[in-house]
C-alpha cells in the first residue's frame, strides 16, 4: 500500500479504484487503515453466509425492490460522506476483461461536487493475475499494490456543478491520475457490461465477491 499519507484524516473522500479484479474491494477493504464504505443488495442478508459478513466490512444494504432504488443508494452514499467516512466507487462500471483501463462514468465527480469532498484515485495493480475475471478461486502466494493517487479537489468547479462538462473534466482527471498509477492502456470508451446505480451517469460502487456463490454482487452502482 503505497500514498496513505494522501488519505484525509477525518473527513470524508471518494476513493475511485481502477477495477481488474472482484478480489479489488476486498484487498482495499483490508489495507486501508480507515473504513471504506459501498452499497450492497439487501438480499445478501438474508443467507447466514453474509448476513455478518458483508455489514461488517462495510457494506450498505439497498433494498432494490421498489423504483426509488438508485435514489437510495445515492443517499446512502451521500450520508457516510457527510458522516466524514470514506466510500468507494469503481468509476468504469464494472471489471475490466481484458486488463485494459476504461472511461469512467461521472458519478463520483457528481457526488464529490454535491458533497464538496475530495476524489482520490487509487491503482490497484496484481490482483488481475491473483484471480482474473473468470477464475472462481484465487491464486495464493501472489502480491498486489495499491497506489493513492493525489487527491482532486472539486471546488474549483462548485459554481458549474451542473454542467456535464465540468463532470466530464473532472472525471478524465480521474482517469487520468489511475493511468499514471497503473501503468495500464487507456480505451477512450465504456466498458460493455452495463452497471446499474446512482442517479445520471454510472459508476460502479466498491464490493466484496459472494464467495459461497463464486461471483461478483451485482452491487447497486453510484452515478
Amino acid at each position: 500500500m503505497r500514498g496513505l499519507d494522501k488519505l484525509p484524516s477525518g473527513s470524508g473522500a471518494i476513493l475511485c479504484p481502477n477495477h481488474i479484479s472482484f478480489l479489488d474491494s476486498a484487498f482495499l477493504m483490508l489495507t486501508l487503515p480507515r473504513r471504506i464504505s459501498f452499497v450492497g443488495k439487501a438480499e445478501y442478508l438474508d443467507s447466514w453466509k453474509t448476513k455478518y459478513l458483508f455489514p461488517a466490512m462495510g457494506m450498505i444494504p439497498i433494498d432494490r425492490s421498489g423504483g426509488d432504488a438508485s435514489k437510495r443508494a445515492l443517499e446512502a452514499a451521500e450520508g457516510v460522506l457527510r458522516r466524514g467516512e470514506l466510500f468507494g466507487i469503481f468509476p468504469e462500471g464494472t471489471r475490466s476483461r481484458d486488463g485494459a483501463l476504461y472511461r469512467g462514468h461521472t458519478g463520483a465527480a457528481r457526488l464529490a461536487l454535491q458533497v464538496r469532498c475530495p476524489i482520490l484515485p487509487v491503482g490497484v495493480i496484481g490482483t488481475r493475475e491473483i484471480q482474473p475475471p473468470d477464475a472462481k478461486v484465487p491464486k495464493l502466494r501472489m502480491d498486489c499494490t495499491i497506489r493513492i493517487g493525489r487527491p482532486i479537489k472539486v471546488e474549483r468547479y462548485q459554481d458549474r456543478a451542473d454542467d456535464r462538462m465540468v463532470l466530464r473534466q473532472i472525471t478524465d482527471e480521474v482517469m487520468f491520475e489511475i493511468r499514471e498509477l497503473t501503468g495500464q492502456e487507456y480505451r477512450d470508451v465504456y466498458a460493455t457490461k452495463k452497471a446499474e446505480g446512482l442517479p445520471t451517469d454510472t459508476a460502479r460502487v466498491a464490493h466484496v465477491d459472494d464467495a459461497a456463490a463464486s461471483r461478483e454482487p451485482e452491487l447497486v452502482s453510484a452515478r
